[in-house]
Parts: structure tokens; sequence; C-alpha cells
């Protein structure tokens, strides 16, 4: 570890934390229908897409109705763009002829794209054509991003209002995140990646000669747009097979800063949005700080490990004083991999600029451990801040336990049917990664698709249905997950990950906005300072992540253990 990796590291935490304020409270006024800078321009377009879908904005729903909305919603948009994707050869812009993704693929990416996963177990240049990355894929990076902060800011309604029977109307927050933050923000990002060498075309390919006169095929296409929603909405599809290490997806430090900041800036400001729209923007930063932690924490474990690199090769004088550099591009070093690394999975991005199965066992278990956690730190967009919110009121919870008071939070009692819908959301988790895990551990046909046998077999097992039910899309890049074993089973993880997590958050939040607020007493736990700050750190890393410790065990760690003992796999 050096100090120049750390000012890296820090100069990207510190400019994420400066756009946070006037983002998130930006967020919030565009949120609760305030006029803005872009309404005169944007405002007629809203008001065309409301008179066109026959929606009345002023009509408000109930938690059900919202919920059910939004399952319509996601079925229609499923149902979409699996047909494009089974139709590819015979809609337009497809100059490389790409023919149509088979079946059980294109059901694992609709899936994926839905749920703002984007797992991808194909190639992007060898297998999508323009019309299938611009019409499908990137459609749905702004729409599946766009209802994850729709229903955060359902849950956000529920404790900013009293005695309220709705939460909200789903189409009207859809619209409003889709028009007035993440096209603006994305036309802005995608300007400043073409600025910094990213493709912008409809060209298919480009015919090159090399050094040596040999002839090589470079395929191009409209990158930047795709790369700037696939960062600020926490989607991470990358166009290219190898995602933002191909350097026409990041092609320089620049770009790398760039997108590392796109993947935090929403959802860092979300929660300054929380803060603000709950009427407590400290309550926003202590969010902020309780997240901070633990990624900041994460981030320089996997520095450290990646910087120590594998004993075995710095014996034999392979490695130096660099490090692991193994499946890491030089542009980037290993202090922007590692921060990188934890970011992307401290969210729900799955973007990734080194390949996960390459690093270290502790630097791989960073990942996995982040993404096991929640996806709280921050978490995708949206989804982050539910989730989040759900580890809160477990945390009041067990305040309240510890003290023998009601708990409350933000003026809210929380009582029996909060606290059984919010375990209940929680547990889906463990089920489906671990349930997953054991059954593909012990399949011949599952086994098949491993590069690696002992520990490291198993973590890439663990890591790609805790990337799916996590709704990340990252991956141990060993695993050969295009089978219709891995193609139909990590769907559903996907779809358990995403709408077998928000209902019940959904019904927790339509019983909390039914309740009416309490004063602050002097025997109120303050949920805004350093002490809330702590307990809730605590929760998410023994709630969240204990229930995955012996798993953890037998992958990374005892991989750790052997790789000191002198054995790789």
């Amino acid at each position: 570890m050096t100090l120049n990796g750390w000012l890296q590291i820090g100069l990207v935490l510190g400019l994420v934390l400066i756009t946070a304020r006037p983002l998130g409270l930006y967020m919030a006024a565009v949120f609760d229908g305030q006029r803005n800078f872009l309404s005169p321009l944007l405002e007629p377009v809203e008001r065309l897409f409301y008179k066109l879908a026959g929606v009345s904005p002023d009509k408000e729903q109930g938690w059900l109705a919202y919920t059910l909305a939004m399952l319509m919603f996601s079925l229609a948009g499923f149902a979409s763009l699996y047909a494009i994707l089974r139709l590819q050869a015979f809609l337009p812009l497809n100059p490389q002829g790409f023919d149509n993704v088979p079946p059980d693929l294109a059901f694992n990416t609709a899936i994926s794209f839905l749920t703002n996963t984007n797992w991808q177990a194909y190639g992007g240049e060898t297998t999508m054509s323009h019309f299938s990355q611009m019409a499908g894929l990137a459609v749905h990076n702004f729409l599946s991003a766009a209802t994850g902060i729709a229903l955060a800011l359902a849950v956000t309604r529920a404790f900013a209002r009293h005695g309220a029977a709705t939460l909200g109307n789903f189409w009207v927050d859809l619209t409003r995140c889709t028009l007035y933050v993440l096209l603006p923000l994305s036309i802005a990002v995608a300007l400043a990646f073409v600025a910094t060498g990213v493709p912008q075309t409809l060209l298919g390919s480009v015919d090159a000669t090399t050094l040596e006169g040999a002839k090589q095929t470079i395929s191009l296409g409209p990158v930047a747009s795709q790369e700037a929603i696939k960062q600020l909405g926490t989607n991470g599809g990358g166009f290219f097979n190898a995602n933002s290490a191909h350097p026409f997806e990041n092609p320089n430090a620049f770009a790398n800063i760039l997108q590392i900041w796109s993947m935090l800036a929403v959802s860092t400001a979300l929660l300054i949005a929380f803060g603000k729209m709950v009427g407590s923007v400290r309550q926003g930063w202590a969010l902020v700080a309780s997240v901070g932690v633990i990624l900041v924490a994460g981030a320089a474990l996997a520095y450290w490990a990646e910087a120590s690199g594998n004993p075995l090769l710095t014996a034999l004088g392979l490695d130096g004083s660099a490090g692991n550099l193994e499946g890491k591009e030089t542009r980037f070093g290993v202090a922007l991999s590692a921060l990188y690394a934890a970011v992307t999975t401290g969210l729900s991005c799955g973007a990734v600029n080194a390949m996960h199965d390459s690093f270290t066992p502790l630097g791989g278990f960073v990942p996995l451990l982040m993404i096991q956690l929640g996806e709280v730190l921050p978490g995708g967009v949206g989804s982050g801040l539910y989730g989040l919110v759900v580890f809160a009121i477990l945390s009041v919870f067990i305040a309240g336990l510890m003290v023998g008071r009601t708990p409350e939070f933000l003026g809210k009692k929380i009582e029996a049917r909060e606290i059984k819908l919010a375990m209940l959301a929680v547990l889906i988790l463990p089920l489906s990664i671990l349930g997953f895990s054991a059954v593909a551990a012990v399949l011949p046909v599952a086994l098949a698709s491993l590069a690696n046998k002992g520990p490291h077999g198993l973590s890439e097992i663990l890591y790609a249905y805790t990337s799916a039910t996590g709704n990340n899309g990252s991956a141990f890049a060993g695993l050969s997950a295009n089978t219709p074993w891995f193609n139909v089973t990590t769907g559903i993880a996907m779809a358990l990950g995403r709408f077998g997590y928000v209902v019940p958050v959904m019904a927790m939040a339509g019983s909390i906005a039914a309740k009416k607020k309490a004063a602050a007493s002097a025997g109120t736990f303050p949920t805004d300072g350093p002490l809330f700050v702590g307990l809730l750190v605590g929760v998410i890393l023994i709630v969240g992540g204990l229930q995955f410790f012996p798993a953890l065990a037998l992958g990374p760690i005892v991989e750790h253990v052997l790789m000191l003992a002198g054995k790789t796999f």
C-alpha cells in the first residue's frame, strides 16, 4: 500500500461527498413535485406521458396498488425484452448479423436487466445487436433503476407522513425519476465519457492492421450512452465482455474516476434526499456515515490483500512490490482496482475494472461479503435505501429490547408486524444464496462449469448466487455460467432477490405510513448521532453477514490459510 494509492481513494470518495448534498436536495425537490431549473423544458413532456398513459398525477396509491403497479410494469418489461432478444435476427440495427439469443440465455438476460442485476452470461460484443443493446438493455438500465428509486420513495413517504393511507403514485415517481434525474445525468456523463475516448457510433466494427501485418476486427457501437446509465443506475452490464476493464469502456484514469463517482453519486445522494423528505438531513448523513464506515473498511482490506500479493509468487520474485497485478489493468493499478471492487459490490452495480476471480483469497472475500451484507453500502439506486431502512428498523428494535422500550424510528413506533415483515425480507438473501449454492455444489451439471477445484471452486459457485440474489451482476469469471442450469437458477435467484425482498418491505411501509408520528421525548433513542451509526454498523455486520460466515470460512478464508501454507487452486 502506498500514500499515492490512498490519495487516489480519498480523492474519489471526496468527490462523492461533495456532490451528495446538492444532488440529494435536488432529488428531494423533484420527488416532492417542486419546480426546478429543468421544469420549463421537461414539464410538457411529463404531462404528455401522463396523458398518453391515462395516468392522473394527483391520484395516489396505497401500498398494495403501488406494489401491484410495479409488478405489472416489471412483467411487461420482462416480456418485451425477452421478445427483443428472441427475435434479434429479424430486427433492425444488427450490422454484425447476430442470431437470435437462445431461450435460456434470453430468459436469464431479461430477468437480469429487469431486476437491475445485469448479470451477463454472454459476451456483449459477440451476442447482442445494436438494437438489443439500445432498445432492450439500455432502456431497462433506465427503467430498472427508476423502479428501484420509486420503491425507495414509497418507503420514505411512509416515515414522512402522518396516519396516511397512500405512498404516492408509482407512475409519477417512475416518470419523474427518469426525466429529471437519470436522463439529464446520463447525457452529461455520456458526453464526458466521449471526451475521454469512449466510442459512440452505430458502426458494428472496424478493421485494423496490426504492427505484425495481421488483420484485426475491432468491435464498436453506442458504448458511451450505455456506459453512463450502466454506472449511474448501478446496473453494471457492460457493452463488452471485459466490462470496464475494456479500453473502449474505460480508456484512462479520468474515465475510471468518473465511473466510480457515477456508481456512488445517485445512491449516496438518495440518502440525503431521504433525510430531507423525512424532515432531518442529519438523519441522511447518519446513514451515509454508517455505510461509509463499512465501505472504506472493505476497500482497505481489499487494497491490503492485493498490495500484499501472493507470497508464493513473491518468493519467486514474480510479484515484486507492485502487489497482485493478475487480472488487473495497469492503467488503474491495485488501489483503484480494490476501491472499484468494494464500491461495485457495496452497491448493486456489478461493473468491474478487474477480474475478481484473480484477486487473492481475502481480496475476493471482500466483494463476496459486501454483497452478502445486503447490498446497502450504499446499495443500488433505491434498493440500497429501502434495504438500509430495513436494517435501521432492526437496529432500533434491538436497541428497544436492550432498554425495555417500544422501538421508534423517525417518530413511528416499530411493532411486531413491522419486525416480522422486515425479517421476512432479510431472510430471502440467505435462503436463495445458500440454498442454490448448496444444491449446485453437489450437482455434476453445475460442477462441470467450474474452472477451479477446492475452496476457490466453492467461492465461484457462492459468488454466482450471491451476485444474482443480491442483484449485483459481477462474477468470479472462472465460472462458465452460460448453461441451462445456471441461466435458469440464477434467473430465479435474481427475481427472488428483487421481488421476494421488496414485497414485504412495501407491506411494512404501508403499515408504517398508517401510524401517527409520536413526538420525541427524553426517552427517545436518537437515530442521527454516532451511537446509532455504531449500532447500525453492528447490526449490518452481525445480522447481514454472520449467517454467511460458515460458507465464507469454507471458501475464501480457508483458501487464504492454504495459500499461506503453500497451496493454491
